[in-house]
């Protein structure tokens, strides 16, 4: 069980868990979710830390496309966004890359959520391990991740 099922659990969120077969040679974490277990690509959501102005946040966007990391610093109310690499990634949030979730993080991380998850009843976001996805609330992820909601 990761931390952030635990965390699901604490909480007593509504959540489903979905299991695959990871395949090593795959970097391409959320689309492989997508089609291992046949979800609708724009419901699955990957989560992506990204240093602005030299401090992390996480966001929670569509697997379908690209962050614009203008849009994400001016969401964060800073100038300059990058990727964090992918130490400074697996340091703050505890989670191997292609398995980081939104949920319990080692450090407490500012969480932003595409807005696009709101048109949604469910979505899919990593569960804490690779091969592991957690389908749930866009509501109940904003509200347990004091996530804001931004275009980006």
């Amino acid at each position: 069980m990761t931390p952030a099922i635990q965390l699901l659990n604490k909480h007593k969120i509504s959540f489903e868990v979905l299991k695959f077969e990871h395949d090593p040679g795959i970097t391409e974490f959320a689309l492989e979710a997508t089609q291992a277990l046949a979800l609708e690509p724009h419901k699955v959501f990957k989560t992506l830390v990204i240093s602005v102005d030299g401090r992390l946040s996480v966001a929670v966007t569509p697997a379908t496309q690209m962050v614009d990391l203008k849009a994400f610093a001016k969401s964060c109310k800073g100038k300059k966004a990058q990727l964090a690499t992918q130490q400074q990634a697996e340091n703050a949030t505890g989670y191997q890359l292609g398995g980081i979730s939104p949920f319990a993080h080692k450090k407490r991380l500012p969480v932003i959520l595409h807005n696009s998850a709101l048109n949604y009843d469910t979505i899919y976001v990593s569960g804490g391990r690779r091969g592991l996805e957690l389908a749930l609330s866009p509501t109940a992820l904003k509200t347990l991740c004091l996530a804001q909601v931004a275009d980006f």
